[in-house]
């Protein structure tokens, strides 16, 4: 018997947007373990990036970081050149990058809106539409949504819930669309996740913990082994669709 493990993404090429730090941190990791290379974008943490791209080297993967703007049209186009250069290709776009403001929305500064629309919706659109010039047919785009694109289980989030609403339905409708290639497009819908952006011990847990079936914040390697889970062989059909990562906070 042959007990030699496969490597299910051995050979494959990854661009994880948003990914210095946290969940997107986690999935470049997770993704490099099963056999991938992966370049990374991030905005501002740069030496957080570079370390990331360095441990994924030296599990024996090609890695590189990319400083870019996530709603930059420009930047977008650019970030999906530099990954097909540098790596060979690109089968798996995963779109992590993302902002979250909350606060109530009558009184919530326009700017902070503005850039949950444009990092979070447009980013995603200018991303995935400059690697679906390169991604082969069996390829994979895998968006990270949200609980709060399903149901909005408190207040001060309505802006946030809206833009991941938005994932939703351009992932059905694009899922229609890539179909006949057998591109499939997926969203992984993360709960309360432990991150600098939502923090176990932050303002927003109060509200959080009361509503969740397992009663803890989740880990980002949780969300990261549901990605890889999308990207593998096994998942080749399904599409439209996605999963929850969310201690039952939708239960």
């Amino acid at each position: 018997m042959n007990n030699i493990p496969t490597i299910a993404l051995a050979g494959k090429r990854a661009l994880v947007t948003g990914a210095a730090r946290g969940i997107g941190a986690a999935i470049a990791l997770k993704l490099a373990e099963d056999g991938a290379d992966v370049a990374i974008t991030y905005e501002k943490s740069a030496e957080k990036a570079e370390a990331l791209a360095a441990e994924i080297r030296a599990m024996g993967r090609n890695a590189i970081a990319i400083q870019a703007d996530a709603a930059n049209t420009e930047a977008a186009a650019a970030t999906v050149e530099q990954t097909v250069v540098e790596l060979g290709g690109l089968d798996i776009l995963v779109n992590n990058a993302g902002v979250l403001f909350a606060g109530d929305f009558p009184t919530q500064p326009l700017e902070e809106i503005d850039l949950q629309l444009n990092v979070n919706v447009r980013g995603v659109f200018l991303i995935t539409q400059a690697a679906l010039k390169h991604i082969p047919n069996g390829g994979r785009i895998i968006s990270i949504g949200s609980n709060a694109g399903l149901s909005v289980p408190f207040t001060g989030i309505a802006v946030y819930a809206a833009t991941k609403s938005a994932l939703e339905s351009f992932t059905r409708g694009l899922a229609r669309e890539l179909g006949p290639r057998e591109i499939s497009v997926t969203l992984v819908r993360p709960g309360p996740i432990d991150t600098d952006m939502n923090p176990a011990d932050g303002a927003l847990a109060p509200a959080i913990l009361p509503s969740l079936s397992i009663a803890r914040y989740g880990r980002t390697r949780e969300v990261a082994e549901a990605v890889a889970f999308l990207a593998g062989p096994g998942a080749g059909y399904i599409t439209g669709s996605g999963i929850l990562v969310d201690g039952g906070i939708s239960a």
